[in-house]
């Protein structure tokens, strides 16, 4: 796919959308969200996605506008499984790519981590799976979300902040339509019970029925300040945006920034066609900075 020629990436994500979707995919007039979301991929890519979709780069971003706070703290980043500084680690942390999506691995016990990674079948799958992420683009794995394609690869290391399952962390997904803060999306999961739990708002915190996971159980959850502020912080991290998502982590009562997703699912999910139409409604490309003609 990276070999494509970018005037042809209209006809083959018409081909993709009619494979996983079941219906053709209308570019020129673009209705449904998730018909949207592939115009934006399209005809929105701006350069300043890329910076901000970079796990690594968009720090410094974030910082500017609210804040060092709400980041998580970063242990290390470099280019190659070989140079981590294991020695330097804490006895828990996640690695990550800086450039996909759930291209991480965990360690929860550095000390029983180390002593597996002298076993060379176990280094090998260990550092073959993150050079392998190293050597992809994610932008072909996720079907023209153009935001990834020019992301330069790193490996970076956080603390992991839960070490006990009986420790809770939230997870808040605010989507902002044309920079304003639309639908909330609030889950966590029950380490304990394997539960997922989830519950969606509109703008004004009312209960909406609509679906963002799948296997989930539907509860109630209050709005709470974290809550609110999540909202607000989103709001001046969505500025200039036609449509992003920002990702927050609530854990033990502070806040933390996780991602900006400009195209939530790749514009592939399969939403009930009310809620596809009536999100598609709320979103409008008039003004779009395209960055490439139209077909």
């Amino acid at each position: 796919m990276m070999s494509l020629d970018e005037k042809d990436y209209p006809k083959y994500l018409k081909e993709a959308y009619y494979i996983k979707i079941g219906q053709k995919l209308n570019l020129k007039h673009p209705k449904t969200f998730n018909e949207k979301i592939q115009w934006l991929k399209i005809y929105d890519n701006l350069p300043i996605k890329t910076q901000l979709t970079d796990k690594v780069l968009v720090r410094d971003w974030v910082k500017d506008k609210i804040g060092e706070e709400y980041l998580k703290p970063v242990l290390w980043v470099g280019d190659k499984f070989d140079d981590i500084p294991f020695d330097e680690l804490p006895e828990s942390f996640i690695v990550k790519c800086n450039h996909g999506c759930k291209w991480h691995f965990i360690v929860k016990n550095k000390s029983k981590f180390l002593k597996n990674l002298k076993n060379d079948s176990y280094y090998r799958i260990i550092s073959r799976q993150l050079n392998g992420w190293m050597n992809q683009s994610f932008f072909g794995w996720s079907i023209f979300e153009t935001q990834y394609k020019n992301i330069v690869p790193k490996i970076i290391i956080e603390p992991l902040l839960r070490e006990n399952i009986n420790e809770d962390i939230e997870e808040i997904e605010i989507y902002c339509f044309n920079s304003n803060p639309k639908i909330l999306n609030w889950h966590n999961n029950d380490l304990n019970t394997e539960i997922r739990k989830s519950c969606s708002y509109d703008e004004k915190f009312n209960i909406i029925d609509l679906k963002f996971i799948t296997n989930y159980t539907s509860v109630e959850h209050p709005i709470d300040e974290n809550i609110k502020k999540a909202v607000e912080l989103s709001r001046v991290l969505a500025k200039d945006f036609k449509l992003v998502r920002v990702d927050w982590m609530l854990f033990k009562d502070k806040l933390y920034f996780e991602e900006m997703t400009f195209t939530p699912f790749s514009g592939f999910f399969m939403f009930p066609e009310k809620w596809n139409k009536k999100l598609g409604d709320m979103l409008n490309l008039k003004g779009a900075k395209n960055c490439r003609r139209r077909k």
